[in-house]
């Protein structure tokens, strides 16, 4: 089942890695007349949708393949980005960056106002984080203390922009976000593929950026029930009332293609009782900049602990490649590997040590 899944991952990739696809993200197979303005036009992309600058705080110029660009405020991280990733592009002859003068009639207008119902988000979503809101579809290898498992792994979720407090620099500022989804694990190894357990989560997101840095205050509500075939093939199993409050904060600092995050969570609301409040999570991730064949490679390392299992550690992987525009609200295709190790990362299990899995999964971005 799951070489059949790989296949059909591998054909996906094929189809999206196809030359019409490659025509429209490497500026190389663009025709020469075409040349210039095909380049413009990818430079702006990766400023506006992978780097978050807004229109009207740069200006851009290419003639024969060579790039001058504008800076009306003096910013080094702004420049050491841009070098970074406009580097990347095989067709471009050289890059010039330059800041504009004080006082020169292009400086850029006032900051905008607040803005209502904005698309994205100043944190970007953790990639290997087995319960960030997303729209996928995962098959796996699991090992649990009692059994060997084929499973399918599903999920929808989302992130609303509610409002967004632009900041002094274009890609700072605040956004308050209502977020939701649902995680759902199916036995595939059962004759009727029994729903096994799923997670309802839902609450608020309070997302803050400025430069390199940024933070992501939450506060959700989780519920966890098991599946009627389910309980129905195991009578012995011993069902509990699973719902828990949580307020957390994550600190996130990148530079370049890499990312390093870490923070802090409590249950302030419980039910059983008797659940311990704490937890904690970090992780590392990487992004490339450069568009292969089948896409964009990413990966990301996450690591939780929990006070309720002793602090130990469940820690996921997740490695693939992307296409289309990174950023958050922006729509593309993820083909990941990804792999497990840990206490159970699934609702009504979570009291479940020493589960593995591995596998393959599409996700997609909105």
């Amino acid at each position: 089942m799951l070489l059949r899944m790989l296949r059909i991952l591998a054909l996906i990739a094929a189809v999206l890695a196809a030359p019409p696809v490659l025509a429209a993200d490497d500026p190389q197979v663009a025709d020469d007349p075409q040349g210039d303005a095909f380049l413009a036009g990818y430079i702006q992309s990766i400023l506006e949708r992978q780097l978050g600058w807004e229109r009207g705080t740069y200006r851009l110029e290419v003639r024969d393949r060579a790039a001058t660009l504008l800076l009306l405020v003096d910013d080094p991280e702004r420049r050491a980005a841009a070098e970074d990733a406009l580097g990347q592009i095989d067709a471009l002859q050289s890059l010039t960056i330059t800041v504009a003068v004080t006082g020169d009639a292009s400086l850029p207008e006032p900051r905008p106002g607040p803005i209502l119902f904005p698309v994205g988000d100043f944190f970007r979503p953790l990639i290997a984080d087995p319960k960030e809101p997303r729209f996928f579809m995962s098959l796996l290898e699991m090992d649990t203390p009692t059994d060997r498992v084929t499973a399918a792994s599903v999920g929808y979720g989302e992130s609303f922009g509610l409002w967004r407090a632009p900041g002094d620099r274009a890609g700072d500022g605040w956004q308050l976000s209502f977020v939701g989804g649902l995680f759902a694990q199916f036995n595939l190894s059962a004759p009727s593929s029994d729903l096994v357990n799923a997670d309802y989560n839902i609450g608020f997101r309070l997302s803050q950026r400025t430069g390199r840095f940024s933070t992501r205050w939450r506060l959700y509500h989780q519920s966890s029930h098991l599946g009627d075939e389910f309980l129905l093939s195991q009578p012995d199993i011993e069902r509990m009332n699973l719902s828990i409050e949580v307020v957390d904060v994550t600190f996130s600092y990148e530079r370049s293609r890499w990312r390093a995050y870490g923070g802090v969570g409590y249950m302030i609301g419980r039910d059983p009782s008797d659940l311990e409040p704490g937890m904690a999570q970090a992780g590392a991730e990487y992004r490339s900049t450069r568009v292969h064949h089948i896409g964009r490679f990413l990966a990301g390392l996450d690591v939780r602990i929990l006070e309720e299992e002793d602090w130990e550690t469940g820690v996921s992987l997740k490695a693939g490649f992307e296409l289309g525009p990174p950023d958050p609200g922006r729509r593309n295709v993820r083909l990941m590997l990804e792999a497990y190790d840990g206490f159970a990362p699934f609702g009504q299990f979570f009291r479940t040590d020493d589960i593995r899995y591995y596998g393959a999964g599409i996700y997609f971005g909105f």
